[in-house]
């Protein structure tokens, strides 16, 4: 579930004196905690409020929460109409679209099912990389763990018993959403690679952009709620001011101190505590094959990340 624009470099303002920081194990937990009950939050936000609706809301806390660390910071949105535009086509792909899709999914299938989706962004990254990217090789484990995700998606849609009982409209729109992410990673790596902005503005300004986007689509499609739903609208405050603002502080902060490899490897935990948090909270149903597919699909993703050893 990552919403951040990596462009290259994480910069530290100079003269700045090391800050005693929680240890990066915490931060990797909290990250985890925070997009695994993202899926819960969302579930109760649309039974308040149009997806759309939630989608908005949930960016407007989150840019709120990235405004504020930038003031804080010192840091000035990024200047230049060529990054703005790729900025604008970056926020569509990472945030406005993979968001508003997840919010529709979840009108029809459980929140424990959207997470085990969101899980096959590794394994869409590494069939798109293939074509997209000349750098990343396939190789023989790669392609193995591509075939075997694939094959844990296929076992927790139940393929053998011809998807019965699956919403398939639900399911193809978590999917789409989990597609949408790798498509705005390599877009992003091709356009805005070696960039001198950082990392907190970069992303600030991709979320604003993404917040404008909603704003003018969801008038367009939606009506104002004729009831306030508190209970859904604390959920979308902490949808977008935890999973969206909080999460891509920390999510950035782990790849400047420990490295985007490890730092990736929350996507691993996500669908587990996503299911965790459906069942115990929302009551949500588990068959046997839906934790037996994810952990498959968990398996190849991560095959699909090993990289081949460089010889001197």
């Amino acid at each position: 579930m990552s919403t951040v624009t990596t462009p290259g470099r994480v910069a530290t303002p100079s003269g700045d004196r090391p800050r005693r920081r929680l240890d990066w194990r915490l931060r990797f937990a909290a990250l985890s905690l925070i997009w695994g009950f993202s899926f819960l939050l969302i579930k109760v936000g649309t039974e308040g409020y149009a997806p759309f609706q939630v989608t908005l809301g949930r960016l407007v806390f989150g840019t709120a929460v990235l405004a504020a660390a930038m003031a804080v910071r010192r840091e000035r949105l990024p200047r230049g109409a060529r990054t703005w535009g790729h900025l604008t086509v970056a926020a569509f792909l990472l945030n406005a679209l993979p968001f508003s899709l997840f919010a529709y999914a979840e009108l029809t299938i459980p929140s424990t099912l959207a997470g085990i989706c969101n899980a096959t962004s590794p394994l869409w990254g590494m069939a798109l990389s293939l074509v997209a990217l000349s750098e990343d090789r396939p190789t023989r484990v790669r392609v193995a763990g591509l075939g075997l995700g694939f094959l844990g998606v296929l076992t927790v849609l139940g393929a053998w018993q011809g998807f019965h009982g699956l919403d398939a409209t639900g399911t193809a729109l978590a999917l789409l959403a989990s597609l949408s992410y790798p498509i705005g990673w390599i877009y992003v790596r091709r356009t805005l690679a070696g960039t001198s902005h950082s990392h907190l503005s970069m992303t600030g300004a991709q979320l604003l952009l993404a917040t404008i986007q909603l704003a003018v689509v969801t008038p367009l499609f939606t009506t104002l709620p004729t009831s306030l739903s508190v209970g859904p609208l604390l959920a979308i405050a902490a949808l977008g001011a935890l999973g969206t603002g909080l999460a891509v502080l920390l999510q950035y902060g782990l790849v400047a101190e420990v490295g985007p490899t490890t730092a990736q490897m929350v996507t691993y935990f996500i669908p587990v505590i996503a299911t965790a948090a459906g069942v115990a909270l929302l009551g949500e149903s588990l068959s046997w094959s839906t934790p037996v597919g994810a952990v498959i699909v968990l398996i190849g993703a991560a095959l699909t990340q090993v990289r081949p050893k460089v010889r001197a």
